[in-house]
């Protein structure tokens, strides 16, 4: 079943077609005596304006051809919690109207004129993914050629569905659709063509938007499936729409931030461990990565759970382990200079593995040849305890501590040598924890 646009309101201008004389062979001949220098005589073609509610064919077995075409001038948003994307662009139809045609030599030598929409028969096309009515501005205007061939330019601002996926923000890549196709003319009725190559409409389209916006045309590919409703077969063109977001924006003011405040962690080890400052100078910087995730967080997309959000929760938690070690480390050196619990054998023969890589002494020789009377100084590799905190014992501090052979203070001093050394480990599997993080989401963000 065919259907026709519904008839508008009288009008005015100066345009240009014909009144159709009907002649031999179904053929039709335009009266030019409504032609002149000044324009052309509305009245000799108001009898064609009278036929736009029908389907303009002689055989109506015959289907009507209609080739498109588009560019898209804007990407003016795209909401990755409502999965939308706004474009605007310029929507081009051609295709015939066998009843309007004309000799331009015999009439005044006008091959092309503009005649206004409103009286003219429209094809019926619009966009499939579209969320939004159509609000084609009123009162424009169709070229008409002397052949009978209908050039519509038609400005759409479009806001259609389009599937985001925003892992990889901010260096994503989306690819959307855009479906041409006619709601009540099925194949029987209409066909759909092309007007340009593909490759043009990509190539004007990128000349266009390349300099605007947050976002990129890459480019634009196009299948043409049929669409079956019920019974009915209806013709389309599908464009793909590819996409990308310049990412520089959220480079300056998401990655280098947060960059610099996990470097500063990072050198912050560097701190004496014996200072009082190292904690509350972690515990400032992760106040000011909270504040900084908070007052970027309107950048980030509102749904969905990107690969940033990921690399921003991972330096926060590093940010957390580290004054998380400082505050170990700040235990176990007040616990070393207070009262320090006898040291195990285990740990001290780590302690003597650690401090004399060149030397070996298994845990089985420390319990075969420690005894109570043996100092630490029997053992090689390990300083004089005297000489890890600079101080000569005297002899009334040759008390023994836990039946372990050292007094309090050599005590002391291992269990601040441990310190550093425990300091100085943990650093270190901070570092390659931090490196192999910040790589795995650099080489995710290249894929």
């Amino acid at each position: 079943m065919e259907g026709g646009w519904p008839s508008g309101g009288s009008f005015l201008l100066c345009l240009t077609v014909n009144l159709l004389l009907p002649g031999r062979s179904n053929t039709f001949t335009i009266n030019c005596s409504g032609f002149d220098r000044h324009g052309v005589d509305p009245t000799v073609f108001q009898t064609i304006f009278n036929q736009k509610d029908f389907r303009p064919v002689i055989n109506y077995s015959i289907p009507t051809q209609v080739n498109i075409s588009f560019t898209l001038s804007a990407i003016l948003d795209v909401d990755a919690q409502l999965q939308l994307l706004t474009s605007f662009l310029w929507l081009k139809m051609i295709w015939t109207n066998p009843f309007i045609s004309w000799d331009p030599e015999k009439c005044g030598a006008f091959s092309k004129l503009t005649v206004t929409t409103e009286n003219l028969w429209l094809p019926d096309i619009f966009i499939v993914e579209s969320m939004d009515v159509d609000q084609t501005p009123e009162g424009l205007s169709a070229y008409v050629t002397n052949d009978g061939h209908i050039v519509y330019n038609k400005p759409m601002r479009v806001t259609s569905i389009c599937s985001l996926d925003i892992f990889y923000f901010p260096f994503d890549q989306q690819n959307c659709t855009l479906t041409f196709s006619s709601f009540l003319y099925t194949v029987e009725n209409m066909l759909l063509g092309m007007e340009k190559e593909v490759w043009e409409i990509a190539d004007t389209s990128r000349d266009i938007v390349r300099t605007q916006g947050e976002w990129e045309l890459l480019g634009i590919n196009k299948a043409t499936p049929k669409m079956s409703v019920g019974s009915s077969l209806f013709d389309q063109i599908m464009f793909y729409v590819a996409i990308r977001r310049r990412p520089s924006l959220y480079i300056i003011n998401l990655l280098v931030p947060s960059s610099f405040l996990i470097s500063i962690d990072a050198l912050s080890f560097y701190l004496p461990a014996e200072s009082e400052n190292r904690a509350p100078f972690k515990i400032t910087l992760l106040l000011g990565y909270n504040v900084f995730l908070l007052m970027m967080n309107k950048l980030l997309p509102a749904s969905g759970t990107p690969l940033i959000s990921v690399y921003f929760a991972l330096c926060l938690s590093l940010m957390v382990v580290s004054l998380m070690e400082t505050i170990f480390i700040t235990y176990l050196l007040h616990m070393a200079t207070t009262q320090p619990p006898p040291m195990p054998p285990w740990l001290y023969s780590l302690l003597f593995l650690c401090t004399s890589p060149g030397k070996c002494c298994p845990v089985a020789l420390w319990n075969e040849n420690t005894g109570p009377g043996l100092m630490s100084t029997h053992l090689p590799g390990l300083k004089e305890p005297g000489q890890l905190v600079g101080k000569e014992l005297g002899s009334r501090e040759a008390e023994l501590n836990g039946g372990s052979g050292l007094t309090s203070t050599q005590l002391a001093d291992l269990w601040v040598q441990f310190s550093h050394m425990m300091d100085t480990f943990l650093f270190r599997l901070y570092l390659i924890f931090l490196a192999s993080s910040i790589i795995t989401v650099i080489i995710l963000w290249n894929t």
